[in-house]
């Protein structure tokens, strides 16, 4: 795809905190290369890479592929960066919840950053998917599967446990989120599901705002 020939621009979050591996498993998902020597982020930074979309049908065939521009965010994780990592909550669609399966520190600070998340994105339920990374240094594991399992159930999101040396779930992990993204967007733009029009429609008009398509909803006749 050449600049500016896709359908739709979507901004992932990864957060977490710091040295938990979110640049490089963004790295590793937009080049396919793992990097050892990468220092922290200060700030912020983002890669981005090209994807096609294919939903499935109800009938479990794949629809025509929709063509997505993926924009990863990746957010400091020091405290003394929090007030601007926040201010980038409101602008992303989807967010990748890392922690440090060798830092029980990391893993516990995950009920601390989905409450930053319900506080300050685009809804109170935004879409996450939470990642156990370093997958791959076992010998140096201190979290439990079951745990990580029990905690993302509590909050009804999905858990991989994602290795950023060797690429294992990384693409899956990303992949997820964008289906949960594309889903909701389906949800939001079909009225027999709109339970509460006036809120899902102002969500829909984020969402789509977000992705540069811009909304102009008339007032109700009635």
């Amino acid at each position: 795809m050449s600049d500016g020939d896709y359908d739709y621009l979507i901004k992932f979050l990864a957060l977490g905190d710091s040295g938990v591996g979110k640049t490089s498993l963004l790295y590793q998902y937009t080049d396919g290369k793992f990097n050892s020597k990468f220092i922290t982020t200060v700030g912020i930074d983002f890669r981005e890479k090209r994807v096609v979309y294919r939903p499935n049908g109800p009938d479990g065939i794949s629809g025509r592929g929709q063509r997505i521009h993926l924009q990863l965010w990746d957010t400091a994780g020091q405290e003394r960066f929090r007030s601007l990592t926040t201010a980038f909550f409101r602008d992303a669609m989807g967010f990748l919840l890392l922690f440090d399966l060798t830092n029980e520190q990391s893993f516990l600070n995950v009920r601390n950053w989905i409450s930053q998340l319900q506080m300050h994105a685009y809804c109170e339920n935004p879409d996450i998917v939470l990642c156990g990374n370093k997958s791959d240094l076992e010998d140096q594991r201190v979290v439990k599967e079951e745990e990580a399992k029990e905690l993302a159930g509590k909050y009804g999101i999905p858990y991989f446990e994602t290795s950023a040396a060797n690429g294992n779930n990384v693409s899956k992990a990303i992949e997820t989120l964008l289906d949960l993204i594309m889903k909701r967007m389906e949800r939001c733009v079909d009225k027999s599901w709109i339970p509460e029009g006036v809120r899902v429609a102002v969500e829909l008009c984020h969402m789509l705002t977000l992705m540069g398509v811009f909304v102009l909803i008339a007032p109700s006749s009635s």
